[in-house]
């Protein structure tokens, strides 16, 4: 009956017009956009920290010069 991923967004949409009225989707929907906003800062901020420590180590473990 719900095969697809349109029914449970429409689902979805229904219950939380039911539980919070139409008033306060928008004010659900700009949070939420806020939320996965600062979500994805966060993670590219943390994906940079990585890349620079992988950089700082094989910058360590690579040979700085010919050994006499």
């Amino acid at each position: 009956m719900f095969d697809s991923i349109d029914d449970w967004v429409i689902i979805g949409v229904v219950v939380a017009v039911l539980f919070y009225g139409s008033s306060k989707i928008p004010q659900l929907a700009h949070s939420l956009g806020r939320s996965m906003g600062e979500f994805k800062r966060g993670r590219m901020e943390v994906d940079r920290e990585i890349r620079a420590e992988q950089a700082k180590d094989a910058a360590a473990a690579a040979p700085s010069g010919p050994t006499p």
